[in-house]
């Protein structure tokens, strides 16, 4: 017997009569995309203008007619206003900006420029010593600016709101921040397809590289602003969205252009101190993604990840010939990262071994407590304590530099007409550890024994009933993360020329920590290649820019996090389930006592 169960049918939400829903501010909708884009026009026509009188800021904003410093990322911010609010207008060439709506990105972009424009005069008051260090160049572009988010503010909204359509400010505000954009990707050629994943890389590069490259707080601040509406605007306008659907049609094809992007890193960089700041974030993310096998795939919590990264890289400090060695061998390179990758497979296994039976908040509770072991026994085995192993609270220091098939590491070089000073070199190198990182990641993900990791994550009892060895899969994640761990120790020895005890920590104000890493890993996505990229190097690059703000650091790191389990739950980078997890939508989920389709959100309401 056949039972036919009713289908709910697929509404356009998109080209509902109520699509738009009444503005905040009461205005004509031609009226606001007018003051919208008359302001922003009044925004960029100032920063040609002087917006200070003296030299004694920094990026040197006396000049009319060449904007500078924060100037520019203001001027940056209006025109990308002006490109997305014209688009509104239908013009030919500008459709392709906002496949799934104009006005919210609109409005994210207005308030983008509004607190680069005011955070800079807030930063020239506060440093010149009042208001009245203020050229009419400042006035006239936070004037311009507020006018423009006034209008923006009266334009409709591209979707219904769920709180119906009288929202107040918080509920617009909310929905253009967090409201999934609606469009699909348009088939092109595969040739223009590559080179729009090409742009996209390239464009990312950019942005990464001037941001890396401040010179002082103050523009890195403004780049941070800037740089989070204008995500933010991207990703509302749906291109975001589009570049994630193309990069998954060709994934290898983007794979390449990642690391080819990557490569022309340390080509951009004119500053030794830079080029270091990306080789240590490349070592950070590597371990955040070695992390990720764990907590991301296996749903394990690990609050002690740290100390795998420290076995490996104290057990390559061991046999790396520095002179203060106990151990007085000097392993070639491959050798030492095998003696760190095993180290640390060794002690994941002896330290997974006995715990793994344990769940939830007990495992995370050993785990941390391996961590602070870890760095107990390495202060102690200092001759007195202990057997002299690594010289205590002292460390291993003057490890020297590598040399891989008799090119030194250690040595500038002259590549293609450019010279590639030291941090340049670890940094290629640990780009190359990246890439084998990565391929290792996204082979266990998709194997069997990564369906099964996931199976164990989602509910282990029920995993467990459909014949999946939990004890023995966990113990493989365990050991997988951890000597992949060790692998990116084993580089970190040699970057920071010596091993310290206290540089493997819970928590701190300088990353790498167990903090820190779970942190990367969630702040990016768990379960995805690119979301602890993205997340580790975000959290190494704002405190090391940011130095004067360590006081202050783990609360500001505190509040970040509150407000993004608010707004993004998910992760920056989220794959398919996380947001389906985490976001009500409209599709088919289970059906109910009625043999009747029910929607996710029925089923919360029902739960409730």
């Amino acid at each position: 017997m056949t039972t036919n169960i009713p289908t709910q049918k697929n509404t356009d939400i998109t080209k509902s009569p109520t699509t738009q829903a009444t503005p905040l501010i009461p205005l004509p909708p031609a009226a606001a995309r007018l003051i919208t884009i008359a302001g922003t026009a009044v925004a960029l026509a100032g920063t040609f203008l002087a917006w200070t009188w003296t030299k004694d800021f920094p990026g040197n904003l006396t000049v009319t007619g060449y904007p500078g410093g924060l100037q520019v990322l203001t001027l940056v911010g209006t025109i990308l206003t002006l490109l997305f609010a014209l688009s509104g207008y239908g013009i030919k060439g500008l459709g392709w900006l906002t496949p799934g709506g104009t006005n919210s990105p609109v409005l994210v972009l207005t308030l983008g420029v509004l607190g680069t424009t005011g955070y800079a005069i807030g930063a020239i008051a506060q440093e010149l010593g009042g208001l009245v260090n203020l050229e009419p160049g400042a006035w006239v572009s936070g004037i311009g600016a507020l006018i423009a988010v006034t209008g923006a503010l009266g334009l409709p909204a591209d979707r219904p709101h769920d709180d119906g359509d009288t929202p107040n400010a918080w509920g617009r505000l909310r929905h253009a921040l967090t409201a999934p954009e609606p469009g699909r990707t348009k088939d092109l050629p595969s040739w223009a397809e590559i080179l729009i994943i090409a742009a996209g890389f390239g464009a990312g590069l950019y942005v990464f590289a001037y941001g890396i490259g401040t010179e002082y707080s103050e523009l890195f601040v403004g780049f941070l602003i800037i740089a989070a509406f204008g995500f933010t605007a991207l990703n509302r306008a749906g291109l975001l969205k589009q570049l994630s659907a193309l990069t998954a049609k060709h994934r290898t094809v983007t794979l390449a252009a990642a690391f080819a992007a990557a490569i022309c890193f340390p080509f951009t960089q004119t500053n030794d101190q830079f080029a270091l700041i990306g080789a240590n974030i490349l070592i950070f993310a590597t371990v955040a993604l070695g992390l990720n096998v764990v907590v991301g795939l296996a749903g394990l919590l690990d609050l002690g990840y740290v100390a795998f990264l420290g076995v490996g890289a104290y057990a390559a400090a061991l046999v790396s010939g520095s002179p203060q060695s106990t151990i007085g061998v000097h392993f070639p390179f491959w050798a030492a990262v095998i003696t760190g990758a095993l180290a640390s497979l060794i002690f994941g296994v002896v330290i997974g071994a006995p715990t793994l039976r344990l769940r939830g908040d007990y495992l995370a509770i050993v785990t941390l407590g391996f961590g602070e072991i870890f760095r107990i026994t390495m202060n102690n085995l200092n001759g007195n304590s202990g057997p002299d192993v690594t010289n205590g609270s002292t460390g291993i220091p003057n490890i020297p530099d590598l040399e891989i098939f008799g090119f030194n590491l250690g040595v500038p070089h002259n590549v293609l007409g450019h010279e590639l000073t030291r941090p340049g070199n670890y940094y290629l190198l640990m780009l190359l550890f990246t890439a084998v990182i990565v391929t290792v990641f996204r082979r266990s993900a998709d194997s069997r024994i990564g369906r099964a990791w996931v199976a164990i994550r989602e509910d282990e009892t029920a995993a467990t009933a459909m014949g999946i060895n939990g004890f023995r899969l966990k113990l493989l994640a365990f050991a997988l993360g951890a000597s992949l761990a060790g692998l990116a120790g084993t580089v970190q020895a040699h970057v920071s020329y010596s091993v310290t005890p206290e540089q493997y920590q819970f928590a701190g104000s300088v990353p790498p920590n167990s903090a820190f890493l779970l942190a990367a890993v969630i702040l990016g996505g768990m379960g995805t290649i690119s979301g602890p990229l993205v997340g580790a190097a975000l959290l190494y690059l704002i405190p090391a820019k940011l130095q004067f703000m360590a006081e202050y650091q783990l609360l500001l790191f505190g509040i970040a996090l509150m407000l993004l389990m608010r707004f993004r739950p998910e992760g920056l980078v989220a794959d398919r389930r996380k947001q389906l997890e985490f976001h009500e939508t409209g599709q088919l989920d289970v059906p109910d006592d009625k043999g009747l389709p029910e929607t996710a959100t029925g089923v919360a309401k029902a739960g409730a």
